[in-house]
């Protein structure tokens, strides 16, 4: 069942965004009706010749909302009904950062991952006010140690709140703690969702990861490309950082993920039978993928050329980003999603970011630069785990759908995380 976003807000009063022309599908699978936007990335609005449209925004939304309320399972016991939302022990199960065991089935699994040093930032725009106690909470549900997390403000200022952004804060650092609990993390908010602040609180978490001695920055936001973005690199050229990047949630791909000095993060479906236990993982059908209209193959690809021409391809990695197949996510304030507020399921390339960037940062190897950690991806790509099964990207077009294979494909470059190995 289809329905515009204008007519979904009349039925349900709140919803995010309400200008926004993206339509919503229902989806069954969480024991009730979750409502979920097609893309969790927005694209700005057309760009104009030159970049005279550094006004326009990056939008970046990734909230399910079940029709009936579920909690996630308590360390002692798993809830009354099949949801299999995946939890911080079933992720690291699935990726093999602890000894898989019971099907790596959320309910059930209670192992989580220990380690991860120095530091990991978060770019995202405007607030959520109450992120630290949000997080405090998620870890205490999940058996996590107590997080240590800096919240700074780009501009000097706290940012105004956006509930839509707000989820995304959530999602980011309750998953980042997830998956990396012994790092610190710096969330940088940017003023607002504009070139120039998103940019700006870049920079800001550049220095600050820098002056940590090293780590990740993880972006879950993008947009269209454009001629000039070229000029924008460089701002990802930094000693000692790897750039993590959504490649977006609509057919086709996006910036910052296509710049060839940012680890670009496709996405994936987790497929369980019905008791539970982990399948496999196939191509999130609309997760962003594709070649770039503006930036050149870097050397790392020049393998591809029979894949991709001369332009970079994306994805390099692939992680959990399918809505119905999502993840916990603890946001104690936002009321925009029919009042919904607490516990959400959420999905999106939005996740699949800051998961691959958490388990980089846990991996230990804190590579000299972005291109440095890509070579080594590509180098090391029988250490992934390889995704060849599957489609995603447009069904129609110049393109058509991009197939899975052996070895790298645009759907989920060369796989998905399996253990510390390869990262």
């Amino acid at each position: 069942m289809r329905c515009s976003a204008a007519a979904f807000l009349l039925i349900f009063v709140a919803v995010y965004f309400a200008a926004s022309e993206r339509s919503w599908a229902e989806d069954t699978s969480l024991h009730g009706a979750i409502w979920r936007p097609e893309s969790s990335i927005r694209k700005p609005q057309p760009l104009i010749a030159g970049l005279e449209g550094h006004a326009h925004a990056f939008t970046n939304i990734a909230v399910f909302v079940p029709d009936v309320a579920i909690e996630p399972p308590t360390p002692a016991a798993a809830p009354p009904t099949a949801n299999f939302v995946e939890t911080p022990a079933s992720i690291a199960c699935i990726y093999g950062l602890v000894p898989r065991s019971d099907g790596c089935n959320p309910n059930v699994v209670r192992r989580d991952v220990i380690g991860g040093a120095k530091a990991v930032a978060i770019v995202d725009a405007y607030d959520a006010p109450a992120i630290k106690q949000d997080l405090a909470t998620f870890s205490q549900r999940f058996g996590l140690p107590p997080p240590d997390l800096d919240v700074v403000f780009a501009s000097g200022s706290r940012p105004d709140n956006d509930k839509g952004w707000e989820i995304e804060i959530c999602l980011d650092v309750e998953w980042v703690h997830a998956l990396a609990p012994a790092a610190k993390i710096y969330l940088v908010e940017a003023k607002t969702n504009s070139y120039d602040d998103l940019f700006l609180a870049v920079d800001k978490a550049s220095d600050l990861i820098a002056s940590a001695g090293g780590g990740e920055i993880s972006l879950s936001w993008g947009g269209n490309e454009f001629p000039t973005q070229l000029n924008y690199d460089p701002r990802f050229n930094r000693a000692g950082i790897v750039y993590f990047a959504s490649t977006g949630d609509v057919p086709g791909v996006s910036f910052p993920a296509t710049s060839p000095l940012v680890v670009a993060v496709g996405g994936t479906t987790i497929n369980r039978d019905a008791s539970g236990n982990f399948i496999n993982e196939t191509p999130w059908t609309s997760a962003g993928a594709g070649p770039s209209s503006a930036e050149f193959i870097p050397q790392y690809q020049s393998s591809l050329t029979a894949i991709i021409g001369n332009r970079r391809g994306v994805a390099d990695l692939a992680a959990v980003a399918d809505p119905a197949t999502g993840v916990w996510v603890y946001d104690s304030t936002n009321s925009s999603a029919r009042d919904n507020k607490g516990w959400m399921v959420v999905g999106g390339t939005s996740a699949a970011a800051p998961i691959v960037a958490a388990i980089t940062n846990n991996a230990g190897r804190f590579a000299a630069s972005g291109n440095d950690e890509l070579a080594f991806i590509y180098s090391n790509s029988n250490k992934f785990t390889d995704i060849q099964t599957g489609t995603c990207g447009p069904s129609l077009g110049t393109h058509g759908a991009y197939n899975s294979a052996l070895g790298w494909d645009f759907c989920t470059g060369v796989g998905t995380p399996n253990g510390k190995g390869g990262l």
